[in-house]
């Protein structure tokens, strides 16, 4: 077994779980597949280290709702979710709830062997995360007041379109915000801005 811990892949749709588990073991990880949430859950008083990868949208239990149970539970394992462009807001909402990171469909290999290389190396990570919440606030501080009203928006899961009818701005304009928030706060995508900005002890106002 990887001494890092087993990478538990959750989705009702059996490609996906084969797909992703092919890539894990073949990247040298140790994968095991799970039909469901209440699958997993099931077997969760056995898991010790490691983490997980789920659909945020699941019949049954979801990713929203298995994030939530895992919290309650003090489960330490990590939480990558998968989520559709659309479904963003929800994969806000699941880091909000204690999720680590999400990727939106369609993601490259790459995108979800880096996800899972920093999820495993978290608890390692968990003070120079506490150390650079400082640095966060600095950057967010030096935000101008617009991009702080943007930056609240895409953190509270906000499309474009509606962060730009709550401004009365244009979409275009949104985007171009959010393209030097991405510049300002050094985050290399959405999940990133996000997940910095919750790590923060102070949320933009």
């Amino acid at each position: 077994m990887n001494p890092d811990g087993i990478v538990h892949v959750i989705d009702d749709d059996e490609a996906v779980r084969e797909s992703l588990a092919f890539l894990l073991l073949t990247s040298g990880h140790t994968a095991r597949t799970h039909a469901s949430a209440d699958e997993f859950l099931a077997i969760l008083d056995g898991v010790e280290c490691g983490c997980i990868i789920t659909d945020i949208r699941m019949p049954g239990m979801d990713g929203i709702a298995l994030v939530d149970r895992l919290q309650k539970r003090a489960t330490v394992l990590p939480v990558i979710v998968i989520t559709g462009h659309a479904d963003v807001p929800l994969a806000v909402q699941a880091m909000k709830a204690g999720a680590r990171d999400f990727i939106e469909k369609p993601f490259d290999d790459h995108t979800i062997l880096d996800a899972v290389a920093s999820a495993l190396r978290c608890g390692d990570e968990n003070g120079a995360e506490r150390a650079h919440a400082h640095v966060i606030r600095q950057r967010i501080a030096a935000l101008t007041t617009r991009e702080q009203q943007v930056l609240r928006g895409l953190v509270d899961g906000q499309s474009n379109k509606v962060i730009a009818r709550e401004l009365g701005i244009s979409p275009r304009t949104i985007e171009i915000y959010r393209a030097n928030l991405m510049i300002k706060m050094d985050a290399r995508s959405l999940s990133e801005l996000v997940r910095m900005t919750l790590t923060a002890t102070e949320r933009p106002r």
